[in-house]
């Protein structure tokens, strides 16, 4: 029998995932498909179930992003439990990757949003005095991230310093899979920040067809298990886009 907590264990797990993932056929049907309503239920028929639980017809835009980010740290700490122990804390950075954009957001010194102050995970941050918000982020779990405070365009690469410093020792130097995965994902935050107007989907595009290469070269590596979040990080995106998106139309057409 494999046991959870094994490469081996996880593998199996990554390769079912993988095999469910939608094609792009499946995304074709999703993106023709103006209404809100006919989506979901398409989508509820498809392997994006889980993430559109909780999601319905009459969720506003900040309801869906809500549910969809605790989907997203649902799936981290999911993946995180299969993988081996010493792995785990690597993992579990993952899922502060959708607070990114918020903390930029008030490192420069950005009025909070009315959703921040309803978020219980942004609800403390929010309330401190903007000259104080710095030093209650280092006292708090993201606390890896207040260096990048003075800095905001930094945040990205505090948070991969700190993923990369949870490796364990021995891997941190290796010349492996998992340091193909990095190079990956930092040339692609170098194009994408210099890309014009309506690349974007195209560069992400590019990207997933690499993370896929990838995810076959490293088979009972932990990198796999690193290649499948971002993967899923990208259709969480995708599909993040298509329900704002039909939210946002739906409101056009009321006014």
């Amino acid at each position: 029998m494999i046991e959870c907590g094994s490469l081996e264990y996880a593998q199996a797990r990554l390769n079912a995932r993988h095999g469910q993932r939608l094609r792009e056929a499946d995304w074709r049907r999703i993106e023709v498909l103006r209404e809100f309503g006919p989506l979901l239920e398409l989508g509820r028929g498809t392997a994006l179930r889980p993430w559109l639980a909780g999601i319905t017809a009459d969720s506003d835009v900040h309801r869906v992003e809500s549910i969809l980010r605790g989907h997203w740290r649902a799936v981290v700490a999911e993946v995180a439990g299969w993988m081996p122990e010493m792995w785990r804390p690597a993992f579990a950075w993952w899922a502060v990757l959708p607070d990114l954009a918020p903390l930029q957001h008030l490192a420069s010194q950005g009025e909070p949003a009315p959703w921040m102050r309803d978020d219980s995970a942004w609800r403390k941050l929010c309330e401190a005095e903007p000259g104080s918000r710095a030093a209650r982020l280092a006292a708090g779990p993201l606390a890896a991230l207040a260096v990048a405070w003075s800095a905001p365009s930094t945040l990205a690469r505090a948070w991969q310093a700190e993923w990369q410093r949870r490796w364990p020792q021995h891997r941190r130097d290796a010349d492996d899979t998992l340091e193909q995965v990095v190079r990956a994902l930092l040339d692609h935050e170098r194009v994408f920040a210099a890309a014009g107007t309506g690349q974007g989907w195209l560069l992400r595009g590019l990207l997933r067809a690499q993370l896929a290469l990838l995810l076959r070269r490293a088979t009972l590596e932990p990198a796999a298990a690193f290649v499948h979040l971002a993967l899923c990080a990208l259709d969480l995106e995708r599909l993040r886009a298509e329900l704002v998106r039909r939210v946002v139309f739906a409101r056009w057409k009321v006014a």
